[in-house]
């Protein structure tokens, strides 16, 4: 059998950041987008949110990126089953200096830190649960659409969470938001699941529960 090193390496990772209309933003979203797709899949998605336009919105690409087998987009996903723990922490601290990054576009802050709010979709949800959690700045509220909670979470750190169901999503299915909601409260998170017609996807009522939940943030 070989043996198998784990080599630490330097690389690069795409975030798409776009400033708050007018001097100053309300916070900072975080957005990860799910399998097989990019940091403008979910920019986009986002931008449609009523309201979000007062928040600076740094949508983060994953750093594993592959085409399409059609028209050759790039594409992206989070992580394999192959060296979890360390792809983990590769990912957490990648977001970390993409925040860092985030904060500078739209300038100096001038009062208190910007609250940060946590966006993920599909395999994102398990990213915006890590960032909120497991980074150097915890969030004001995470926020999550079709995708689990990470099984090896401790989450008795973790901020308010909104959770978007697709009430014909057969991947992240009934049985799913379950678990996921006893395991919030047991850590004594109460979450608000907002279950609304459709399936694994963004619909205009869940962007609706969005902007409710983004007024409620103090900023």
């Amino acid at each position: 059998m070989p043996r198998i090193l784990s080599v630490e390496t330097r690389t690069h990772g795409r975030v798409l950041v776009r400033a708050a209309v007018g001097a100053s933003a309300r916070g900072l979203i975080v957005a990860f987008h799910g399998y097989g797709q990019s940091a403008d899949t979910i920019l986009a998605e986002l931008d449609r949110v009523s309201g979000v336009s007062t928040w600076t919105v740094a949508s983060v690409q994953a750093l594993h990126r592959f085409y399409t087998r059609g028209d050759q987009a790039v594409i992206a996903s989070w992580m394999t089953r192959q060296d979890r723990d360390q792809a983990i922490a590769d990912n957490v601290a990648y977001v970390d200096r993409a925040i860092d990054a985030a904060l500078q576009v739209q300038g100096p802050a001038n009062g208190p830190p910007l609250p940060i709010v946590y966006v993920g979709f599909s395999q994102g949800a398990a990213m915006a649960y890590r960032a909120a959690v497991l980074g150097l700045r915890k969030g004001a509220a995470v926020i999550v659409l079709g995708g689990d909670v990470p099984p090896d979470l401790d989450l008795s750190s973790a901020p308010p969470v909104l959770i978007g169901v697709g009430a014909r999503d057969t991947w992240y299915t009934v049985e799913k938001v379950r678990a996921d909601t006893a395991r919030l409260e047991a850590a004594g998170v109460s979450p608000e699941v907002v279950t609304f017609a459709g399936g694994h996807e963004w619909t205009d009522e869940f962007r609706a529960a969005i902007a409710r939940w983004l007024e409620r943030v103090d900023p």
